[in-house]
């Protein structure tokens, strides 16, 4: 099993799955895409996505482009910035993000969600470090 496939599979397997239903992802070199059917209860009281499952698919989306450039540590989101630009209440968001830089330390990553008419909803720029934990140590990454 490569890394991208370890990397699909550590996300799967994250406990929050069982609340997203049906979330996918795909991983690739300095890309990753996400997708989610949209389910009501994922709503807010005005019953349209709540700005925090944006901000999942997002952040998701850029931290995979970006660990899919690290392959020993698991890296962590130390900042991450979203823009909200449309409200969705049906079908599926799509996040794609996208690897952009590394300086040494911090990884740079961004991604763009986009509603099932190919629609843009929301963007989002991250930055992420390596933790201190070592992939091979996580379970669901190295079984």
């Amino acid at each position: 099993m490569n890394h991208f496939e370890r990397l699909k599979r550590l996300y799967q397997k994250a406990p929050i799955h069982d609340f997203y239903k049906n979330i996918s992802i795909e991983i690739a070199d300095k890309s990753c895409s996400i997708s989610l059917p949209i389910d009501s209860s994922y709503f807010h009281g005005g019953m349209a996505v709540h700005g925090s499952v944006y901000f999942k698919l997002l952040d998701d989306a850029a931290y995979f482009a970006c660990q899919s450039q690290v392959d020993d540590f698991f890296i962590l989101t130390t900042n991450f910035t979203i823009s909200l630009t449309r409200p969705v209440t049906e079908g599926v968001l799509t996040a794609k993000g996208t690897f952009v830089s590394f300086d040494g330390v911090v990884f740079k990553g961004s991604a763009i969600l986009t509603d099932s008419n190919g629609k843009l909803c929301g963007r989002g720029d991250g930055e992420f470090k390596k933790s201190k934990t070592a992939l091979s140590e996580i379970a669901d990454y190295s079984a």
